[in-house]
């Protein structure tokens, strides 16, 4: 018993989880962003948020970046600040979904002036990855039609599949592209890249340098979400999975807020493969925003939840689960699961922390540091960042 607990502190220890730089800015709905006091002015400040978090938590040691949004005129100096901050630049986002010229497609769009535009911007953030010694460019098209005929489906895949494969040819030897997927929004009749599947087929078709990025929000009711994950590490091809909730179209709330019995399945399908491992190569990231709640504890939470689902999934008795599976006792394997699932594991939690050095309560540390109220009355006098900026 004493070995299994600490293999589960030690899996527990090794967990990396990256923050995005857009969660710490004013962000929100696509109706309306609601300002709050104190939220970043500049790349720099998102990244003194995010080393809070990683100080309190001790498992978010990366801040991921979006381009342009964090667009700076020195990128070698601004990996130089997040180091000294205690953090490093994590994935490099790009962004062809926010400009006029993208209203029918960037990389997929009919007009090849565009297009070139669109796969230049790509470019760019290799160009990025290299200046900040990012390792991962994470990709996500808006690209898609609203109506039937509005363009030839099969040619969109070829004009995806160029500029794909342009930009994978520029990646450096010990770089990645993470090709992430969305069911919808903002293309209504077919997303150019809408699935697992068709992300999966293009990274094949590139090759080992491309994977598969899931997003929790991005599938339609109901999708069986841990089935990709185990189809995905089965072929070597998950690359990134990126944790937020959502109730219905879209992924903005904290991850585990909606269902976190669906993170637990997600979190022991890793287990299981023994895919949470730092060494397992798979990037772990919040990809989420914070239009109501205080976003610095809404991104520890994260955190903390992502964290006890994890704990509960390497609870999980696989012996007896194994058992339990090759005698054909359904109710007895699920009752294995249900038991893990059932354990509170967070005094497991804060005693590891405290083994760690740190705050067993990292949102009640954070409010007691009066970090909020310093970055409130400092960041003043200037335009704050927000969502799209």
């Amino acid at each position: 018993m004493a070995e299994v607990a600490e293999n589960v502190r030690a899996a527990l220890r090794d967990l990396r989880i990256e923050t995005p730089s857009w969660a710490y800015a004013n962000s929100g709905t696509r109706f309306k962003v609601f300002a709050q006091a104190g939220v970043p002015r500049t790349p720099q400040e998102k990244i003194a948020d995010a080393a809070v978090v990683h100080r309190l938590t001790g498992v978010a040691p990366a801040v991921a970046l979006h381009i342009p949004w964090d667009a700076v005129d020195d990128y070698a100096a601004l990996s130089a600040f997040a180091r000294e901050q205690g953090v490093e630049v994590g994935a490099i986002n790009s962004n062809v979904f926010q400009d006029d010229d993208y209203k029918l497609g960037s990389v997929t769009n009919p007009d090849p002036r565009i297009r070139r535009k669109a796969t230049d911007h790509l470019l760019h953030c290799v160009d990025v990855m290299d200046a900040t010694g990012s390792k991962d460019l994470k990709l996500w098209f808006s690209d898609g039609i609203n109506y039937p005929g509005q363009d030839n489906l099969r040619a969109r895949q070829d004009r995806l599949a160029e500029a794909l494969r342009e930009v994978y040819d520029r990646l450096g030897p010990d770089q990645r592209m993470l090709l992430e997927y969305k069911l919808f929004e903002p293309a209504f009749y077919a997303t150019d890249v809408p699935d697992w599947g068709t992300s999966f087929a293009h990274c094949v078709e590139l090759g080992p340098k491309a994977g598969v990025c899931i997003d929790t929000g991005h599938h339609a009711p109901g999708t069986n979400i841990e089935f990709i994950v185990a189809f995905l590490v089965r072929a070597g091809k998950l690359a990134a999975f990126d944790f937020n909730s959502r109730f219905y179209a879209d992924d903005d709330l904290m991850a585990g807020a909606a269902d976190p019995f669906q993170l637990f399945r997600i979190m022991f399908e890793l287990v299981q493969a023994n895919a949470t491992r730092t060494d397992a190569g798979i990037a772990f990231m919040l990809d989420q925003c914070h239009n109501l709640e205080a976003k610095i504890p809404a991104i520890i939470r994260s955190v903390l939840n992502i964290q006890e689902a994890q704990a509960k999934a390497l609870l999980v008795d696989e012996v007896a689960l194994e058992k339990a599976q090759e005698s054909g006792d359904v109710l007895a394997a699920n009752a294995v699961l249900m038991d893990a699932f059932s354990t509170d594991v967070r005094p497991l939690l804060r005693a590891l922390r405290d083994e760690q050095g740190l705050d067993p309560d990292p949102v009640e540390a954070y409010h007691r540091s009066g970090y909020q109220q310093r970055i409130e009355t400092t960041r003043v006098g200037g335009v704050q960042a927000g969502w799209g900026a």
